[in-house]
């Protein structure tokens, strides 16, 4: 008598998924701790990078991302960096990149290491921007609007609420740093950060 081993369609995709899901964490977990030590230190990389170690690899160090950078934004890293020697990045605390609506860095690139993302600046991020409320002088009575005023991207990203507070709105915010170096406090009273993944 034959017994049929085959499990339900239903099961089966279940079971697949799962695997498929614990496969991606243990990939990332791989590329993470291998970021670790091919780049242990963390750069913001000019618009539309990728991953850090594929970057690192794409990256021919030709520097025509930096030729057209119409604000001097861009920088290279130098001879002591180690494997990212030569590769563009930003400092947001000199010269934030200026959120240029075409991208030309990214669209200089004669490899992948930088290109163009599919919906340009939408739904992408260079940083994580966080306000420090305790820095701000406008929770200490003092009006000033000089972040939002100097947002390239404007209110969508970032603006003034009624009482007169910085407001970051995350799903228009670049995460450029423009308005960490506009803020007329010191330190800042925002911090930027590298973008998750």
């Amino acid at each position: 008598m034959a017994v049929d081993l085959q499990l339900p369609a239903a099961i089966l995709s279940e079971r697949r998924a799962l695997f498929r899901s614990a496969f991606d964490r243990w990939i990332g977990h791989v590329v993470e701790r291998t970021e670790g030590r091919l780049a242990p230190r963390r750069y913001h990389r000019p618009p539309g990078a990728l991953p850090e170690v594929g970057f690192l690899a794409a990256c021919t160090r030709c520097g025509a991302c930096a030729d057209v950078c119409p604000s001097s934004a861009i920088l290279t890293v130098r001879p002591e960096g180690g494997l990212a020697a030569g590769t563009p990045y930003l400092d947001p605390s000199l010269q934030p990149c200026t959120v240029c609506p075409d991208m030309p860095c990214a669209v200089a690139c004669p490899t992948a290491a930088l290109s163009v993302p599919g919906s340009g600046w939408a739904g992408y991020r260079l940083g994580h921007l966080e306000l420090v409320a305790e820095r701000c002088v406008t929770f200490q009575g003092t009006p000033c609007s000089a972040c939002a005023d100097a947002c390239p991207v404007g209110e969508t990203a970032l603006a003034i609420d009624a009482a007169g507070h910085p407001v970051i709105r995350r799903e228009g915010c670049v995460g450029c740093g423009i308005c960490v170096r506009a803020c007329i406090t010191s330190p800042s009273s925002f911090v930027l950060t590298h973008a998750e993944g």
